[in-house]
């Protein structure tokens, strides 16, 4: 059963939201060349925490970190280490979910680590932001979930990049994952039609190669199959009866 947010709960996911929404700005001059990605989880729990919240990842089913932070070919999940340097040309998913106030809220960036990104990263880059825009402007109450999903696939495909099929959005609110599952790509079957009130983490994950992937060997980390890179954007949503409300931001 998907959860209907009353206006007090909505108000709580926000406030989760907009502690997201500052720490963007913390992380991103931070992504650079000869930075450790345990220097930046570490940055992030401080800043979550002096913020009066939580990390909502550390912890969660046994997950180490504040942050997931991938690194090319890596999708999601790359767990934050001292010896995981960013290097010049790196492309680097970073993953947050924060906790304020019984209340979460989930969001991710991609970024480009250096001077000038390649004309492939910057496609990408380009496309997975635009696939996250209009899979939101598709989160309208009387809609489906599949419109989102087609707007995801169709911003990628068109663009000769691949979904990740075997992971997907979802709702939160109480939980870091609740109903329903927003897959990147259309379904067979029926779809969840969507109400006022209702909350999603909407997250393209988009491969510049195939959409196959696979776990490495700590259990945690998706990488794409083929080796291709990949990028990864996400945002909060309310559905409303107007414009989606975009809390992460």
């Amino acid at each position: 059963m998907i959860a209907i947010r009353q206006a007090w709960e909505i108000e709580r996911i926000r406030s989760a939201g907009q502690v997201i929404a500052g720490l963007w700005k913390v992380l991103g001059p931070k992504v650079r060349p000869g930075t450790a990605t345990s220097e930046l989880d570490k940055l992030a729990y401080e800043y979550i925490i002096d913020n009066k919240a939580e990390p909502a990842f550390k912890g969660y089913r046994g997950y180490p970190a504040t942050l997931c932070i991938s690194i090319n070919h890596e999708v999601v999940h790359g767990i934050p280490r001292p010896e995981r340097i960013l290097r010049e040309g790196d492309l680097v998913g970073i993953d947050v979910g924060t906790s304020k106030n019984g209340y979460i809220a989930d969001a991710a960036r991609s970024y480009y680590v250096g001077g000038a990104p390649s004309p492939e990263i910057l496609k990408l880059l380009a496309t997975t932001k635009q696939a996250l825009e209009l899979g939101i402007q598709s989160a309208k109450a009387g809609s489906k979930v599949s419109d989102i999903s087609r707007a995801v696939q169709q911003a990628a495909e068109s663009a000769g990049f691949s979904v990740v099929r075997d992971l997907c959005g979802h709702g939160v609110g109480q939980k870091l994952h609740e109903e329903p599952e927003i897959p990147n790509y259309v379904k067979s079957g029926s779809s969840p039609a969507l109400a006022e009130g209702m909350v999603l983490a909407i997250e393209p994950m988009i491969n510049a190669g195939g959409h196959q992937v696979k776990f490495l060997s700590d259990g945690w980390t998706v990488v794409t199959a083929d080796s291709s890179l990949s990028a990864h954007f996400e945002d909060t949503v309310v559905v409303t009866a107007g414009q989606p409300l975009i809390v992460t931001r």
